[in-house]
């Protein structure tokens, strides 16, 4: 009898302990999964081009301008980052995405890009154009000078990349032995992406009047990786180099529709942006 009642009791506190050991076990992570959750992000950027040929074609002209230079113009730490009323003047990317799974989100953004030409560049040019010579252009030795009376030519409001992107994403905490995913996490994310390029084109061609308007010009292709660095599972920030081709075959540059220009060129971004993730 005594075995038996013994017996019992033990059979008792063992379950009693498995009981405990359940109530007391950590709840799962919000971090631990992906799915299902949105995210959107807000930053800025620097860019650098590489070099282009710029053809510009018209009812009396028709010449392409060699390997011509560019650079962005950056607005630097200004407060019009986060200026409701400013907002789209400096170099900016929003983006706006959700988790199909754990490690894939698909998403669309808008990289707000400046594209300036380098002023006063001397550059080898081939075809025709009206009053050659005077626009103090012309070199001895059949090149060209890139005067501002002869031509001006920047995508500055800007050279926008409307793009849909799919990314993977990779919690790479345990390699710096994080304990608590929920506190900080850090991920690493890579993807691809493909869109339209939108850009207001700011040109003053062979003085015709300055056209400066919004146009949907061509398309572009991408790439990225980048870290993400999750602070209260909420808030993040994230790096990215992000790297691409655009190809623009009907860019704007006055007000008579039969003007035109067109390039093509390789683009490197270097993005640092703040986002929030969550479930709706």
């Amino acid at each position: 009898m005594k075995k038996i009642i013994l017996s019992a009791i033990t059979l008792i506190c063992s379950c009693n302990q498995y009981s405990f050991a359940q109530d007391t076990a950590s709840p799962e992570k919000y971090t631990a999964h992906n799915k299902g959750k949105f995210y959107v992000f807000w930053g800025g950027n620097r860019e650098s081009f590489s070099k282009s040929d710029i053809r510009f074609q018209g009812e009396d002209y028709d010449f392409t301008l060699n390997n011509v230079a560019a650079h962005d113009k950056p607005k630097g730490w200004h407060c019009d980052y986060i200026n409701p009323a400013r907002m789209t003047i400096p170099q900016t990317n929003l983006r706006f995405g959700y988790f199909i799974t754990d490690h894939y989100n698909i998403s669309i953004g808008v990289d707000h890009m400046k594209y300036v030409m380098t002023q006063d560049q001397t550059v080898d040019y081939s075809g025709y154009y009206p009053n050659s010579g005077s626009y103090e252009e012309i070199l001895p030795n059949d090149q060209l000078l890139l005067t501002e009376d002869f031509l001006t030519f920047e995508h500055t409001d800007g050279l926008n990349y409307i793009n849909t992107e799919f990314s993977r994403v990779d919690d790479i905490s345990k390699w710096f032995k994080l304990p608590n995913t929920d506190k900080f996490q850090i991920n690493i994310t890579e993807g691809i992406g493909a869109g339209i390029l939108y850009p207001k084109t700011n040109a003053k061609l062979l003085g015709k009047e300055r056209h400066d308007d919004f146009h949907i010009s061509g398309y572009g292709v991408s790439a990225k990786v980048g870290l993400n660095f999750t602070f209260f599972k909420y808030f993040f920030l994230q790096t990215e180099l992000k790297g691409g081709y655009i190809n623009m075959p009907n860019i704007r540059t006055t007000n008579n529709t039969a003007d035109k220009a067109s390039q093509h060129f390789y683009f490197l971004q270097r993005i640092i942006a703040f986002g929030g993730i969550f479930r709706i």
